[in-house]
């Protein structure tokens, strides 16, 4: 991942989430404080880059609403950028804090980018332990943001600068205060980007210093990756751009391949969302563009 690169992923990131809270409604995910971490020009940059490039991911719309930039804006978020980071953020934070209220006291967001997880819940900040892992440019790009945006850090998040998907180092985390007591991570838009080598080597030293009833919820695309195309073509979009930003798509899983995986790192699937019901559970009766994406599948891994 190279330093710009980490940067602008990050930042489209929360521009799709400011987008949301912003406009949509019913909301999937209501990330209120993404807004404060872009400016007001990235935020219009953004949306005018998105606009230009209509063309790109349908004509159709293109000609359709040639006048409407403001829908066209709405189409390309809706359909290709917003829904899973939505739909994997809302599933994530349902199931961590069910976990909460058991009484668990540690969470690990591997790429958390401008993740505003502990800013949305300072009623956690007593008995819950953050601990944000990310490419050490995007943490510098994070800290900057929050200072601009007088965000006080919470005395309970941690700010872990490693490039993990290189090589993952308990050191680092220790150093900031982590312990081996039962602990939450969380992998989101991550494994698409890793080989399966890359993923299973990942899993199995993120589970080895842990206790049982540790777990995981990622999200990762099947096997249909490269072959289905989606809802005008945004699957097939998704991976050519991808690819073209530097940071191409690697992996796609059968269930099976994927549970074998975790099997081998001492984890059980206790819950697995198909694209069906990811749409069911989170996008049913909306009467916007918003649906799941075909191939991006969900699931929460505990350690037996």
């Amino acid at each position: 991942m190279k330093t710009n690169e980490s940067s602008l992923t990050s930042l489209i990131s929360a521009f799709g989430r400011a987008y949301h809270s912003k406009y949509d409604a019913p909301k999937i995910f209501d990330d209120f404080i993404a807004k404060d971490l872009i400016t007001a020009k990235e935020f219009t940059d953004i949306s005018e880059n998105m606009i230009q490039g209509i063309s790109f991911f349908n004509q159709e719309i293109a000609q359709k609403y040639q006048e409407d930039p403001d829908e066209i804006l709405k189409w390309i978020t809706q359909v290709q950028l917003s829904p899973t980071p939505l739909a994997r953020a809302a599933y994530c934070e349902h199931v961590f804090l069910n976990e909460a209220m058991l009484g668990l006291k540690q969470y690990v967001i591997l790429g958390a980018g401008l993740d505003t997880f502990c800013f949305r819940h300072p009623e956690l900040e007593n008995s819950v332990g953050i601990f944000e892992v990310d490419h050490p440019a995007t943490q510098e790009l994070k800290k900057n943001r929050l200072d601009e945006a007088n965000l006080t850090i919470p005395r309970n998040l941690h700010f872990v600068p490693m490039d993990f998907t290189k090589q993952f180092s308990y050191q680092h985390l220790i150093e900031a205060g982590f312990d081996s007591t039962k602990t939450f991570f969380s992998l989101l838009g991550v494994s698409y980007y890793l080989t399966k080598e890359e993923i299973s080597n990942l899993i199995h030293h993120l589970f080895a210093n842990v206790p049982s009833g540790s777990s995981i919820v990622l999200d990762y695309a099947d096997d249909r990756l490269f072959e289905e195309k989606g809802m005008s073509n945004r699957v097939d979009n998704m991976v050519k751009m991808a690819s073209a930003g530097g940071e191409p798509m690697k992996s796609g899983f059968t269930y099976s391949e994927i549970e074998k995986l975790l099997e081998s790192a001492g984890l059980l699937i206790y819950e697995h969302l198909s694209p069906a019901e990811i749409n069911d559970r989170f996008f049913s009766h909306r009467t916007d563009y918003l649906s799941a994406f075909e191939t991006i599948h969900y699931l929460h891994a505990i350690k037996k």
